[in-house]
């Protein structure tokens, strides 16, 4: 997500993207019109959650509180993409807006974290029944 753009935001003739970092211009030297902190913030976040739920495997109840966080995070930056989306279009006479293969990215995380969060659970009942027969 980091490197790829989110969307092409297409407003009267001139036409923008939309990355983590901000909102860019698609003339040669390319400007940043609006910076997106925000948006960097969260996927930075999202990231760095993410890798560190990864060696949690000792401690499945924080590892699965890890996830869901990173889940909430992953809403929220489908949210932020969306309130930013909506306020650019409301200072635009014409404004079309075309998603690019970036902005499904957070939706197959968030797939991936749900099938982690019911495995790890699985494997934490599996932990405890098998302490209990000891």
């Amino acid at each position: 997500m980091f490197f790829l753009p989110v969307a092409v935001i297409q407003s009267g003739d001139s036409f923008y993207t939309l990355d983590v970092s901000g909102l860019n211009t698609m003339t040669t030297p390319t400007e940043l019109v609006a910076p997106l902190w925000a948006l960097m913030a969260i996927a930075a976040i999202i990231i760095l959650i993410a890798f560190a739920a990864i060696f949690l495997y000792k401690k499945r109840v924080l590892q699965i509180r890890f996830c869901v966080f990173n889940a909430l995070l992953l809403i929220g930056f489908y949210g932020l993409v969306a309130y930013f989306t909506w306020k650019i279009s409301g200072q635009a006479d014409i404004f079309h807006f075309s998603p690019r293969i970036a902005l499904s990215f957070p939706l197959i995380s968030l797939i991936l974290d749900y099938l982690a969060i019911r495995n790890i659970g699985a494997d934490e009942a599996l932990v405890r029944s098998l302490e209990r027969l000891r």
